[in-house]
């Protein structure tokens, strides 16, 4: 009964601060309410009981790429500014696309459902995690994870030429 309550309290978290992070007219307010539905998805990982995704998550997320993202703001805007607000059919095209992806990937979890509970009856340990992570075979992420690294580090040297042009 304490689970669910927790659940739901950070289910209504996530769903309020991301509402909020994509109506936000201030970036820097913006990027807070993004750490905030960072936090209470590690909240969630907690609850789950996926310790070493709670730790990923804290770290990586909540710390790393909002850094990045405070980074990048401070170097482009000014921080009190306000967002300029999109025009009607931006706004249109945006929600109709956001539907659209929220379909395919409830069409991609339907599809999938046999095998998370085929993988729900095996153990993973944090070993098996970090070996796939960073294995080099097949069905291991190793290329991915230095790509995005380098797609990071890009986005940081466009953030430097951006603001030294201003």
């Amino acid at each position: 009964m304490a689970q669910q309550i927790i659940f739901y309290i950070l289910a209504i978290v996530i769903s309020v601060f991301s509402i909020m992070a994509v109506s936000s007219k201030r970036l820097i307010r913006s990027a807070t309410y993004l750490l905030f539905v960072l936090l209470a998805t590690a909240g969630l990982y907690i609850l789950l009981g996926y310790y070493y995704l709670f730790a990923v998550q804290t770290a990586v997320y909540a710390g790393g790429i909002m850094i990045l993202f405070i980074f990048a703001i401070l170097l482009t805007q000014k921080p009190g500014d306000k967002i300029a607000p999109e025009p009607m059919r931006q706004r249109l095209l945006a929600i109709a696309l956001s539907v659209i992806g929220l379909a395919f990937t409830a069409h991609i979890i339907m599809h999938n459902i046999n095998r998370v509970y085929t993988l729900m009856d095996t153990q993973i340990t944090t070993k098996h995690i970090g070996m796939t992570l960073m294995g080099t075979e097949k069905f291991q992420y190793l290329l991915p994870f230095e790509l995005i690294s380098v797609l990071l580090l890009a986005c940081i040297v466009g953030g430097i030429m951006i603001a030294r042009r201003r």
